[in-house]
């Protein structure tokens, strides 16, 4: 039996991760191989069992964090997994990829280091998958009905997966030449090797949902004849409309949105082409935004060899510590270092510079991108405050400033009716349901740019939500936090 008391007694300790000088070598994942499970059982002992779990709240899947911590610290792996697995379908993916909103809101983290419910969860799904236990799980019966789902991210796949497990025929429709949305062409190797999406995929597959690559609606198939072959219809393409820079020489060869850049480096991690056409090998390179996009330009840029790095944040250094006004639970907005960051340090690749505004590129002679200028940006406005103008050498520049929201396409709006939102969202109501009868939206197409967890939540909430379509009951569980309202955490 663990120890009760073990928040008194054990510290924090993470899962270790391979040096820093290693990792920029390879492409493999950051972390060293092993679940270290004495480590980890350890670390779950230090769950307090508490009595209002706010973890669990704070979780947008409603993760049974109390229960699967107390079994892991008890030895019961493949109890701990069932738990894990009820409430969540791509445990592997938010292990390695959520922020863990859920340790913001520990109960130990309001005066001590949180738990590490992160880490415990990926180790259960590592054993999970090692063991045996997260099996195919085929309908006993099917419903009679057809359900489309449009685009295979996160959102998408975790809807398809759930309408397959109601018996319902669920085809996805991927308008890239492999399914897995981000998952396979937005995130690096590092921070999740494909073979581990690949996995699941192919557990999907067997357990009956159809894959349709390359398929783009309003191209190759119309939006009218995807509606009338489908008794229901689930839009979960995503947020991918960049971001932009309108400031002078935006279009400088040289220039480009990060996605494309992360979505060449993953095309050659795939054995698509040995090189990729937008390298950082042997230039300077500016990355402009201060996201996870742009920590994951950082450690791709660096496994590419770049000359140097520099990574411009136009917002303030936030602060080691929760301020007042981001009071426990709420996760805060504080000072975090990746692992990208982290090997920029090992390498001295360059600086991370914040409150930094970019305000133009300037090209070189051959009339391609030579430097960036920037500015201290003012506090109230982020605008340049004068005087403190400066030029970097650069070669490539990656704009890393999030997403808008989908696509604008002719099949979405023209065709299928949906309305989009001020917010460059697509309407919908509170169970995901659009104007258009039989079509729902599910994941960053709903709810704009947001965290895999937030995507697999309204997932399963989706499923459920076209599960009551069709059947007018639903035995689906849905994430008690899923509600299609753009909530904030």
């Amino acid at each position: 039996m663990a120890d009760r008391m073990a928040f008194l007694t054990t510290p924090r300790a993470e899962r270790a991760r391979r040096d820093a000088q290693e990792r920029v070598g390879d492409w493999r994942e950051v972390y060293r191989p092993g679940a270290l499970l004495p480590l980890v059982g350890g670390q779950a002992g230090r769950c307090m069992d508490c009595g209002l779990p706010f973890c669990h709240h704070a979780c947008p899947l409603g993760n049974l964090v109390p229960e699967w911590n107390r079994l892991v610290a008890d030895a019961d792996w493949r109890a701990a997994a069932a738990r894990l697995l009820a409430t969540n379908n791509f445990p592997e993916f938010t292990g390695r990829l959520c922020p863990a909103p859920c340790e913001s809101a520990c109960v130990l983290a309001i005066d001590a280091a949180a738990v590490t419910i992160k880490n415990i969860e990926l180790a259960i799904a590592d054993r999970a998958w090692d063991e045996g236990w997260d099996r195919p799980q085929p309908p006993e019966r099917r419903s009679g009905h057809r359900v489309a789902v449009v685009g295979s991210g996160p959102a998408g796949l975790a809807a398809a997966q759930q309408l397959t497990r109601a018996g319902h025929r669920t085809t996805v429709y991927e308008r890239a030449d492999r399914p897995g949305g981000l998952l396979r062409y937005g995130i690096p190797p590092f921070r999740l090797e494909k073979h581990r999406l690949d996995r699941r995929l192919d557990q999907m597959r067997a357990e009956g949902t159809a894959f349709r690559t390359g398929v783009r609606v309003g191209r190759d198939v119309s939006a009218g004849e995807l509606r009338a072959g489908c008794d229901a219809l689930v839009v979960a393409v995503g947020a991918t409309d960049c971001r932009d820079l309108p400031v002078p020489g935006r279009d400088l060869p040289g220039v480009h949105p990060a996605i494309s850049y992360l979505t060449w480096a993953n095309r050659v991690d795939e054995g698509d082409r040995p090189d990729s056409p937008v390298s950082a090998r042997g230039r300077h390179v500016v990355i402009v935004g201060g996201g996870d996009t742009a920590a994951d330009c950082l450690g791709t840029a660096l496994r590419q060899h770049a000359a140097s790095v520099t990574q411009l944040d136009i917002n303030p250094r936030p602060p080691g510590r929760r301020s007042a006004g981001q009071p426990w639970p709420v996760h805060p907005k504080v000072y975090r270092e990746t692992t990208s960051h982290e090997e920029s340090g090992a390498t001295a690749a360059g600086p991370r510079v914040f409150a930094a505004t970019t305000v133009g590129f300037e090209p070189g002679p051959d009339g391609r991108l030579a430097a960036v200028h920037f500015a201290e940006a003012e506090p109230a406005d982020r605008s340049p405050r004068p005087g403190t103008e400066r030029t970097i050498p650069a070669e490539l520049a990656l704009l890393a400033l999030g997403f808008t929201g989908p696509e604008p396409e002719p099949w979405l709006t023209a065709h299928l009716g949906l309305a989009i939102g001020p917010d460059g969202a697509l309407v919908r109501d509170d169970d995901f349901a659009t104007g258009a009868e039989g079509v729902f939206v599910a994941g960053d197409a709903g709810r704009g740019q947001s965290l895999i967890v937030w995507a697999v939540a309204e997932g399963r909430a989706a499923a459920a939500a076209v599960d009551r379509y069709l059947r007018g009951d639903t035995e689906l569980p849905a994430p008690i936090r899923a509600s299609a309202r753009a909530l904030t955490l």
